[in-house]
């Protein structure tokens, strides 16, 4: 039993060897070669090219959602300082005109508070465009990249033809 044990195991490893031996490859014609150099340089070439294209819409992006930032801060800023203010004249109001003051500045802060939401909504907006034209971008220069790589695999192909 051990000896048809030991056989079995031994004629599988051989088996596993034996399907993973490649076979022998084709001697290529100097067509070839030098069909694959020029499309491997292609590819290289390509390949940089969309990673410039990914990192300068990347960096839009960043740019404009720094810009946007600063325009948000800006408008809650003014904001903030039209509350202060209306505060104060309500603070340094007569008795008699406290509630007249109270409803002007009221209708201050409101004022304030929707300017300053229309600017962030407007800047969101800006860097939600920005985004999308990144992505098209990125899109753009991978189907670039896809089509050179197909490119020279059909010139490598045409080259083994001849």
């Amino acid at each position: 039993m051990n000896k048809l044990l030991a056989t079995l195991i031994a004629t599988l490893f051989a088996t596993a060897a034996f399907a993973q031996t490649p076979a022998p490859a084709a001697p290529e014609s100097p067509a070839v070669v030098k069909a694959e150099a020029k499309a491997d340089k292609a590819n290289h070439k390509a390949v940089v090219s969309e990673m410039k294209a990914d990192e300068k819409a990347d960096e839009g992006v960043v740019k404009a959602e720094t810009k946007a930032d600063k325009k948000k801060a800006k408008a809650h800023t003014k904001a903030s300082k039209a509350h202060a203010k209306a505060a104060d004249k309500v603070a340094g109001a007569d008795a008699e005109d406290k509630l007249k003051a109270e409803a002007k500045g009221d209708k201050a802060m409101a004022g304030a508070d929707a300017k300053a939401v229309k600017t962030s909504v407007k800047a969101d907006a800006k860097v939600a465009k920005e985004k999308v034209d990144a992505s098209a971008d990125k899109a753009l220069a991978a189907t670039k990249t896809e089509e050179v790589k197909a490119k020279g695999n059909a010139d490598i192909k045409a080259a083994g033809a001849k």
